[in-house]
């Protein structure tokens, strides 16, 4: 019991900290933390694919398929808010060049 309020205390505070750091950052060091992150998530999507794959029991592997299943979508979805965020940077002369291709 209380190594599980221990381990919900300290992502409880994790996550504050994370906010406090992540709304300090100003908006030109966004899109390299992006990519870090991307970086984070493909590591992540890899660990629950393998904890999946050493499974026993029917439960870890529901837990673990859910666990690889959300890795992707977020993983997915970064490169895609990334990919946005980069085409905000090009001037109006480059999109148009893309739209012509």
């Amino acid at each position: 019991m209380t190594e599980s309020i221990a381990l919900l205390t300290i992502f409880v505070l994790a996550a504050f900290v994370g906010v406090e750091v992540i709304s300090k950052v100003s908006a030109t060091l966004h899109t390299p933390l992006m990519s870090g992150a991307n970086a984070i998530h493909g590591v992540i999507l890899v660990g629950a694919i393998i904890v999946t794959g050493q499974a026993e029991s029917m439960l870890v592997v529901v837990v673990g398929l859910l666990a690889v299943v959300l890795a992707t979508v977020n993983m997915v979805g970064g490169f895609v808010v990334t990919d946005r965020m980069l085409e905000m940077f090009k001037g109006p002369g480059a999109r148009k060049k893309e739209l012509q291709k």
